[in-house]
Order: structure tokens, then sequence, then C-alpha cells
């Protein structure tokens, strides 16, 4: 089964010299990652903020800022993920594959993976993610529970330890708005 990734548009909208209202750009982001592992799994960054609060003036671009999974201090990361059937990789990957693509997003030490894990691509950030399921259905994995999720659903994700399962076998698609955070009490 073959899956191709959907082409992301952009608009990137903000303010002329004189202030009024404009479509910078308007277009495919530029920035999709893939997982050679997991034929079909996209990963599209769409916009990223440095700082909180975040700049809006004199910025047009932001994916030239280093690749990672997490934001930067301070800041955000903006992402569309379109999730394969697991069963196009389940069985067929191992510890170095998803090394390989942790390493690939910038981000070696977000991965969890261990042989008994319930998920081999399991994770953990400091971060606060917005997830929304935009089409489709998908699992997400905890330590000690799953929960099954279909399209409009919402995750609110707590610097948690998770991997998203999809069961089905049709691609899923989830948009994740992930924001700096601290595990502090």
């Amino acid at each position: 089964m073959a899956f191709t990734a959907k082409s992301v548009r952009r608009i990137v909208a903000g303010n002329d010299d004189n202030g009024r209202a404009v479509a910078l750009s308007d277009g495919p982001s530029p920035d999709v990652q893939t997982d050679p592992a997991r034929p079909g799994f996209y990963a599209t960054r769409l916009w990223v903020t440095d700082s909180t609060p975040a700049r809006t003036r004199g910025l047009r671009e932001t994916l030239d800022l280093p690749q990672a999974i997490e934001p930067p201090a301070m800041g955000s990361n903006f992402r569309y993920y379109e999730f394969p059937p697991d069963s196009t990789f389940i069985g067929k990957v191992g510890q170095n594959a998803v090394e390989e693509y942790f390493d690939a997003m910038g981000s070696p030490g977000a991965s969890t993976y261990a042989k008994n894990a319930p998920h081999p691509y399991m994770q953990k950030t400091k971060t606060l993610d917005f997830c929304y399921i935009l089409e489709g259905e998908i699992t997400l994995v905890l330590d000690r529970e799953e929960v099954d999720l279909r399209e409009g659903d919402t995750v609110i994700q707590r610097g948690t330890n998770h991997a998203w399962s999809n069961r089905s076998d049709k691609p899923c698609i989830v948009i994740v708005s992930s924001h700096d955070a601290t595990d502090r009490a």
C-alpha cells in the first residue's frame, strides 16, 4: 500500500509597510520530514517561534530555525503529522531505525525506545502539546493505558511519555502545536 504526503498549503499573513494586513506568502510548506522505516509518515513543519511573546512584526519566515521535535526555549512548533497504518512497519522496525528518526528530527533525547515498550516510537519531551485529530483514527499510547481517538478529538499532552499508533488501514492526520514547558510543579 503506497501513501503520498498531502501538500500542506501554508499562508503566512502579516502587515505591509503601511500596516495593512496582507498574505506575505502562500504555498506548500517547504519543510517535510519523512521516516524511511515508516513508509507514509510525514511531519510537515509549518511555523516556529523562538520567544514568548512571539514576534509578529519584521519576520517573514521561521523554518530556517533548527529542526527539532521540541520547540526552542520559550518558543513553539506547529506541525502537521501524517501517520501511516502501523501494519506497514510494526515488527519491521528496531531501535536503530527509531534512533535514526529521532536524530533526523533533531531530537535524539526524545526517544524512550525499549524492547518491552508498548510502541517502538515512544517519546517524551518537556513540552505542552495541543493535538487535534484532523482526519482518521489513531490511538494515543501512554505508559499504562491507551486512548482511542477519532477525527475531531483533541489531546492536551503535558510532558507525557507517549506514541501515536494508527491501527486502521488509512493514514491519520494530527495537527500539533507544541510549546516549551517545564516539568516542575
